[in-house]
């Protein structure tokens, strides 16, 4: 089945998910919040479940921006004292990261269904690869740090945070990694400042795209409260049993899942 008939036989008017869709929503976005809190990387579970079901993709990916949301406010919260002495930073990028957020958000209400639909694996499969690279990633950041230099200019991280805002707010998945990897290349400081840098402009980011897509009519509502109140339940039980799951463990299964829906998806378009 071509990407064309694939879409058609998607309903036009989906969003009012009841009973046991319902159901199965809210265990993605619990598993989502969870995974979020342990390791990142819930959108590769939370979004394929959305379409899985039924969901466009644009309509699937615009639910999933909206009902997270909430998950990166309480990760900048978590982290609010590694922001103490970045005011500087944080007054030229935030901005940067809600102008970059709102472009990707307009772009994807701009992008037709059959060319998202054909993206989506694409998309996906990149955003595993980013999850996968996170430790080797963590790694340069710590030995980048440990060297003594010329700090750059600050300046310089604003373009490259914008870029990341723009992937962010079309897609979302991979964003924390790759907004780690952009202010590591353009600050010197620690990983837990870079860090906490990172979870205020991934949270602005996700947060200007989401209040955009609220005037679209792209937002199965019941869905994203289920998902957004399920959501925080997970990443409370996340927060809890921190100490006794291993990240890496678990961020390889994720990514083994996103490799694998990744590959589910291209079937599914370009099968005949």
């Amino acid at each position: 089945m071509g990407p064309d008939r694939l879409l058609a036989a998607a309903p036009p008017a989906v969003g009012l998910l009841q009973g046991l869709d319902l159901v199965w929503v809210a265990l993605a976005a619990a598993a989502a919040g969870l995974i979020n809190a342990l390791a990142g990387g819930g959108s590769l579970i939370s979004f394929p479940a959305l379409t899985a079901l039924g969901l466009p993709a644009v309509m699937a990916n615009v639910t999933n921006t909206v009902a997270l949301a909430p998950g990166y406010l309480g990760a900048t919260l978590a982290q609010r004292r590694d922001l103490h002495g970045q005011r500087r930073r944080l007054w030229l990028l935030l901005p940067a990261a809600a102008v970059g957020g709102l472009v990707g958000a307009v772009l994807l209400l701009n992008t037709a269904e059959r060319v998202f639909a054909v993206l989506v694996p694409f998309l996906i499969l990149l955003a595993s690869l980013l999850l996968a690279a996170q430790e080797r990633l963590r790694a340069w950041v710590l030995r980048r740090a440990a060297h003594h230099g010329r700090h750059p200019s600050e300046l310089w991280s604003i373009g490259p945070v914008a870029l990341a805002a723009v992937y962010g707010g079309y897609f979302g998945g991979g964003l924390s990694v790759i907004v780690l990897a952009v202010l590591a290349l353009s600050l010197d400081d620690d990983l837990t400042r870079l860090n906490a840098l990172k979870q205020a402009v991934a949270f602005v980011t996700n947060l200007t795209a989401a209040v955009f897509f609220l005037f679209s009519d792209q937002v199965a509502w019941r869905t994203a409260v289920v998902m957004a109140l399920a959501a925080l339940v997970g990443g409370a039980l996340g927060g809890k049993v921190a100490g006794r799951v291993n990240p890496q463990v678990l961020r390889s299964l994720v990514v083994g899942v996103g490799i694998a829906v990744a590959l589910a998806y291209f079937v599914r378009l370009f099968a005949f």
